[in-house]
């Protein structure tokens, strides 16, 4: 085992903290990545509305395909970003794309039920204002995570464990199927 004195020790630290901190400031997110993830996301919560509300055997169709529309992109705009910055960001990953931040999940929570509770009455273009309104909350999460973290890398470069997003998604679904089963 190699010892180190610690003004050797320090002297490598301080040096990562300004390589993390000039790579931070570099960060970019990939050409059209806010329209792309605000159609998905648009398109998910009308998918979601429209289908949990349809009453049919169809409407569960039409609310996985939505969820799996997003998917779809949210994958690619994470591969896009990283062949543009060559790294993984945790963060970027849980807050950004999936909206775990708390301002991207309460706008979709609250588009989302919002635009359900319109599809049940009908009023489709609310379901559309809605699905707007809630993307709107989602890209402007992002935009606020992507300026916090070129500021302070170390804070806001964690996101969420991969067993919070199994438990999360996990709810979702539980929650999705009794809505299916209920209509």
């Amino acid at each position: 085992m190699e010892s180190t004195d610690p003004q050797t020790a320090a002297a490598t630290l301080a040096a990562a903290e300004q390589t993390r901190d000039r790579l931070a400031a570099e960060i970019r997110l990939p050409r059209g990545y806010e329209p792309a993830i605000g159609t998905a996301i648009a398109i998910q919560i009308a998918t979601a509305a429209v289908g949990l509300t349809a009453g049919a055997g169809w409407g569960a169709l039409v609310a996985l395909a939505g969820l799996l529309g997003f998917a779809v992109v949210a994958a690619v705009q994470l591969l896009r970003f990283r062949r543009l910055n060559g790294i993984w960001l945790g963060g970027l990953a849980s807050r950004v794309v999936l909206g775990t931040s708390p301002l991207a999940s309460i706008a979709y929570a609250v588009a989302l039920f919002g635009a359900l509770g319109a599809a049940s009455r009908d009023w489709w273009w609310l379901v559309g204002l809605l699905s707007m309104a809630g993307t709107t909350g989602y890209v402007v999460s992002g935009r606020r995570w992507l300026a916090r973290y070129r500021i302070d890398p170390a804070t806001h470069g964690r996101g969420e464990t991969f067993l919070w997003l199994l438990g999360i998604t996990a709810f979702v679904v539980a929650g999705c199927v009794l809505l299916v089963l209920e209509s």
